[in-house]
């Protein structure tokens, strides 16, 4: 009789093991994959789109709006990118960089951070203090978007030289540049790709 009982103990004790183990070791194996996708986030390089604004207007010389032309552009650009995963928006103090961006920050409800065309470090600084895997959208201007670029490390072609430096043409406004920027600490080079919108 007391060995039919222990017997039965040792069955239940068995049978409770057995279920602990079923509940204990999916959370245990959530728990390890969880810090895992937290390592591999740590891992996620930053992409960066940079372009010059939109085709200007001729409202204003020193800060104009959109031409019409310019309007359509910036509407291509959101629809370009509204599903690219943005999560932030730069552009300079200039109407012009602010508006070819409106319709992209309307679609994702983003706000677009402003930084002055004349703190190019300020800006290299911001992009390079996101949290990995961002994926930013910068409206610059003809001799700002090539040095912003180059200043990340990436390349830049087709540029016009000016007593400013190189610049993208007086009649370039399609070219956008993706910069993809490695994690700091693997050794991995900047890649740039160029599109065109």
């Amino acid at each position: 009789m007391w060995r039919h009982h222990a017997n039965g103990r040792r069955a239940a004790w068995s049978t409770l093991a057995v279920l602990a183990a079923l509940l204990v070791v999916p959370l245990l194996v959530e728990r390890a994959v969880a810090g895992q996708d937290a390592a591999l986030e740590l891992l996620e390089p930053t992409t960066v789109f940079f372009l010059r604004h939109a085709e200007k207007g001729t409202d204003d010389a020193r800060d104009p709006e959109l031409s019409e032309r310019g309007t359509e552009r910036a509407a291509a650009l959101a629809e370009l990118l509204e599903h690219a995963g943005v999560t932030h928006l730069f552009a300079s103090e200039f109407r012009r960089t602010q508006a070819t961006l409106a319709p992209l920050a309307e679609a994702l409800g983003l706000e677009v951070e402003i930084v002055s065309a004349r703190s190019p470090d300020v800006q290299v600084a911001a992009l390079r203090a996101l949290p990995a895997g961002s994926v930013a959208v910068v409206a610059g201007h003809s001799n700002t978007t090539p040095a912003l670029v180059r200043a990340l490390g990436g390349e830049v072609g087709r540029l016009k030289a000016s007593r400013s430096g190189d610049v993208l043409g007086e009649d370039e406004y399609g070219r956008l540049f993706v910069v993809v920027l490695p994690p700091p600490e693997r050794r991995v080079a900047v890649q740039t790709l160029e599109l065109a919108y």
